[in-house]
């Protein structure tokens, strides 16, 4: 990316000056998630609370199979929850009463009172893109902190368990518990009997083999109880845990025997008086290997920094202070910038989206160190690295750290380098989570039956485009070019008007002559001319960037209907969000006029539904990711809000408590499908519209 240096001085020096009063002043508006993120790592490891407190349902994965944490805190003899289901139990425990309920990027904060004690209740994941060693991690800090709310002293106790069911997919599988103990930490594990390491694959399931951990600083005062749920009862008679494990293993999360496994922790606060009081614990979990690609098992990213699970949790333990504190402040300077940039909703959407879009992707190395970020196509099919999921995503990635967009791209284009991929256009996937063995969907490696060929090369050249852009350097493109060139010119030839295909938003069936997908086509042949530019290949630069132009002053002629665009060229009367256009304007490509734009938002605005902007005429649903996408075409920031506001509507009152989906009704605000997705990720575009923010943030120097 190439800049002014005196507009990068005056753009720092503005910021020096107005962010603290900025920041003041300017927050993400209330929001009340669907769906709030407690530990977000992976699609295997990803627990929230489906509810509007954390005390008004059981925690659980985000398929919505039950993953039980429950957490209690003892005051004065009186026993609250302040975590989990309130139990079937006749006397059921009063929760505490929530007065705050905060999600940043990488903390959900509630504080909690009773007539005695205020609680705050924190879940820290350090996913920092910028940061992959960490991201990486699979470690969540739960931290609590308790001060007196009536000026006596209190004498606190919390308590906190986590079911089996966290590392099992049904609850009829048999599992295994035990502690242990590294510098600094005394751990509880539990895992299944069997251990059927990268064995099961699919969409609706969860992981079945590695070990789920519970870890607590040494010097906490803390008593720690393996293998029985049950303990909680004793819990709430006594304050206290049993001192024995429960030995009576294997066993299952549903078996006869009156209680299932779980781990337990009492953690002692002691005397609390107005001076805050504060314990924390570790949650981790140790998935030995992470995903299989081609036929090789691959571990998780953060082995290229320690040998062990055990050196991982002696470092996450002893960096907490220092990555509480990074928290804090990456937190408070992507917020604020997600405000200047979008607006209040604008922020509380995109703040929302950061640990589903992270979470929803696996971080892995290969036999060499280098960094794959994998996508599962959560409840969808379940494919991994599905190309079509990637590109919607990515934006956040572009912002945060391009070299994620890198490492999503790697392993595909590696794929489709090989000899087994046989098609001149890019592929779809690499397989079904978390084999990525080589494409399954449509006709995989064999036919070209249900293959996306405009919709994933397109795809792949703006990705990288993009990418390099973000990074000033072209060592991606150049290593891959061949492939890229090959991609190319199937566009040339097939582009303009796509034959009747599958595309990403065939919900209601495929289409011919779909006008925005040949945007895709049209801006993804200007994008790989900028490489050739890049490149040093002037006359290849030149041809393609003469023939996209040419292809725009085509699909202006044979797409205009009136006061809009077509849906589909053969198509009048018809409309469709133009989302693909918007990297006319972000790569600075210039291919179509901007009276595009600026018809297609006129016409949108009068086309908005309650709760968003119908993908197309069809059928009122419509998907989240691209609604930001086409709000970013706008060029004034009301007409941005206008076509924003609906969607922050509607995750405020969607009846269907799951993860952010994608695709809803603008209407009844009901979740047509999809959960969890990384596409979320996509909202951030807006940032990228934004030359200063996208460098600010890109290479590092917020």
């Amino acid at each position: 990316m190439r800049y002014c240096r005196r507009a990068i001085q005056t753009f720092c020096f503005s910021v020096l000056f107005a962010f603290a009063a900025y920041a003041q002043t300017s927050a993400p508006a209330p929001l009340r998630a669907p769906a709030t993120p407690l530990v977000t790592h992976d699609p295997y490891f990803s627990v929230w609370s489906m509810a509007d407190k954390l005390t008004d349902a059981p925690t659980r994965h985000w398929t919505g199979a039950e993953q039980a944490m429950n957490g209690i805190v003892r005051i004065d003899g009186n026993n609250y929850r302040f975590l989990g289901a309130p139990g079937r139990r006749r006397q059921p425990i009063p929760a505490l009463k929530e007065v705050s309920h905060i999600i940043t990027p990488t903390r959900t904060i509630v504080v909690m009172t009773s007539p005695e004690i205020e609680l705050r209740v924190e879940f820290m994941t350090p996913a920092f893109p910028d940061d992959m060693k960490v991201m990486a991690r699979p470690v969540t800090y739960l931290t609590w902190t308790a001060k007196s709310r009536d000026g006596h002293p209190h004498h606190v106790t919390l308590y906190f368990d986590a079911a089996g069911t966290l590392a099992t997919n049904d609850p009829g599988e048999t599992a295994l518990w035990s502690r242990g103990a590294v510098q600094g930490l005394n751990l509880l594990r539990i895992g299944t009997q069997a251990q059927p390491v990268l064995q099961r694959w699919g969409d609706n399931v969860r992981i079945d083999w590695g070990w789920f951990y519970i870890a607590v600083p040494q010097d906490e005062k803390a008593q720690l109880a393996a293998g029985n749920e049950s303990y909680r009862q004793g819990f709430l008679k006594t304050g206290t845990l049993p001192e024995p494990d429960d030995l009576e293993e294997p066993r299952a999360p549903q078996s006869r025997h009156p209680a299932a496994p779980a781990l337990n922790v009492a953690l002692a606060l002691g005397s609390v008086s107005t001076t805050p009081v504060s314990r924390h614990l570790l949650l981790a979990y140790d998935d030995l290997y992470s995903v299989e690609y081609m036929q090789r098992k691959l571990l998780p990213y953060w082995r290229t920094e320690f040998p062990t699970f055990a050196a991982m949790m002696e470092a996450a333990e002893q960096q907490y202070p220092a990555l509480e504190k990074q928290a804090e402040n990456y937190d408070a300077a992507l917020q604020a910038d997600l405000v200047r940039a979008g607006g209040p909703e604008y922020a509380a959407i995109a703040t929302l989206a950061f640990r589903q879009a992270v979470a929803a992707h696996k971080l892995v190395e290969d036999a060499n160190g280098t960094p794959f970020f994998m996508p599962k196509e959560n409840f969808s099919n379940g494919s991994i690295s599905t190309v079509d999921v990637i590109y919607p995503s990515a934006p956040m990635f572009l912002l945060l750290n391009p070299k994620l967009v890198e490492a999503q791209l790697e392993p595909v284009l590696r794929y489709a380098e090989s000899s087994r991929w046989k098609f001149p256009f890019a592929p779809h996937d690499l397989g079904v989570y978390p084999l990525a063995n080589g494409q399954l969907y449509g006709g995989g490696e064999e036919s070209a039956v249900n293959q996306m060929p405009v919709e994933e090369s397109g795809n792949v050249l703006l990705l990288v485009a993009a990418m390099e852009h973000a990074e000033g350097n072209t060592d991606f493109a150049r290593r891959y070019w061949p492939l890229l060139t090959k991609w190319a010119d199937y566009l040339l030839a097939n582009g303009l008007d796509p034959d009747n295909q599958l595309s990403t938003d065939d919900f209601a069936g495929h289409l011919a002559h779909n006008a925005n997908l040949s945007i895709k086509a049209i801006e993804a042949l200007g994008a790989y001319a900028q490489l050739a530019a890049e490149l040093q290949h002037s006359d290849v630069a030149q041809r393609y960037h003469s023939a996209a132009a040419h292809m725009a002053e085509q699909w202006v002629k044979m797409d205009q209907d009136g006061d809009h665009y077509r849906l589909a060229f053969d198509k009048p009367g018809t409309w469709s969000q133009k989302y693909n256009l918007v990297w006319d304007s972000i790569l600075g490509l210039n291919l179509f006029p901007a009276s595009v734009s600026q018809e297609e938002v006129a016409f949108y605005k009068q086309h908005l539904n309650p709760l968003g902007l119908p993908l197309d005429n069809r059928a009122t649903y419509t998907k989240l990711d691209w609604e930001l996408w086409t709000a970013t075409l706008t060029t004034n920031q009301n007409d941005f809000q206008t076509l924003v506001h609906p969607v922050y509507k509607f995750l405020n009152e969607t009846p269907d408590r799951v993860p952010m989906t994608d695709w809803y009704d603008t209407i009844s605000a009901h979740q047509v499908h999809f959960q969890a997705r990384s596409v979320v990720g996509g909202v951030y575009i807006k940032m990228l519209k934004d030359p200063e923010l996208w460098h600010k943030w890109a290479t590092g120097a917020h």
